[in-house]
């Protein structure tokens, strides 16, 4: 530069630059959302053990699997087996379908035959019970119940069985309030189901039912009430015709088991006589 020159130096001044680092930079963001993740998933994983059942487990096990088509447990699939596991000689075919296997060095055959075996012996055995039925309310010719009888009886048959339910009507009750004395009414009632189920060899069954108390009270009766009142009229059934081995059970309902919403109903007094099925 020449001597008395008024030009100042330029100065260039370098910045270094240091990237950043520690809790300064992102990578931290990337493993709390990672961790997150893992998180919820494990949650998940807890939320559907407890929501599902050991079924469902296994069905979502069995979705996840390579080895479906030769699960020992739960078979199916359209695999190379169709559906048989590769124990087929040592047990069932776990397909859900009729086969014919070795086992044991016996030869056992299954077929849709058994299955329309047993439709046919359960149509049989609510038939049977429809028979009886009629009979009791003389659908077809003259009903065993009178007029006044009749008002007390409703019937229905279910898969237990013929169920046929005395019950309680305002100012006509089937026992005394309160007790387990029956009224004329309920012994001819106990009579003449007692005699139509001596024409079977069914299995009965009789079950008590009273209404709640309109009071709380320290020493309710309500499940003495209806468990004695059962087993006064498998008495009375018992005095006619039919055997006392043929009673299945006598219970008590208490209050519990209502025929109306209001539990205070007179209607909700009654005693329900089961013909059980023979095919169960």
């Amino acid at each position: 530069m020449a001597a008395g020159s008024n030009t100042a130096p330029i100065i260039i001044k370098r910045k270094k630059v240091v990237g950043g680092d520690g809790h300064h930079g992102g990578a931290w963001k990337v493993a709390y959302a990672d961790f997150v993740t893992a998180m919820m998933a494990f949650f998940m994983l807890m939320w559907l053990l407890n929501a599902t059942t050991e079924q469902q487990r296994k069905g979502i096990a069995d979705y996840f699997s390579p080895t479906i088509p030769i699960n020992k447990v739960s078979g199916g699939g359209d695999g190379s087996f169709g559906g048989d596991n590769i124990f087929v000689e040592e047990t069932l075919a776990e397909s859900g379908e009729a086969a014919t296997v070795q086992s044991r060095g016996m030869e056992t055959s299954l077929s849709f035959e058994d299955g329309a075996e047993a439709d046919r012996d359960e149509q049989a055995s609510i038939e049977a019970l429809r028979d009886i039925e009629d009979q009791l309310l003389g659908r077809g010719g003259e009903s065993l119940l009178t007029e006044d009888q009749m008002r007390h009886v409703v019937t229905r048959v279910t898969d237990e069985g013929l169920i046929i339910e005395l019950f309680d009507l305002p100012g006509a009750q089937l026992f005394e309030p309160g007790t387990t004395l029956p009224r004329p009414i309920t012994r001819e009632l106990a009579r003449i189901i007692g005699r139509t189920f001596a024409l079977t060899s069914n299995d009965v069954a009789v079950e008590g039912h009273v209404r709640s108390r309109p009071v709380v009270l320290a020493d309710n009766p309500v499940w003495r009430l209806s468990t004695d009142r059962a087993a006064v009229l498998r008495g009375l059934m018992e005095k006619t015709e039919l055997a006392p081995e043929r009673f299945a059970r006598v219970t008590g309902h208490a209050d519990r088991d209502r025929a109306v919403r209001d539990a205070l109903s007179i209607r909700n007094n009654r005693i329900e006589i089961i013909l059980l099925r023979s095919d169960r």
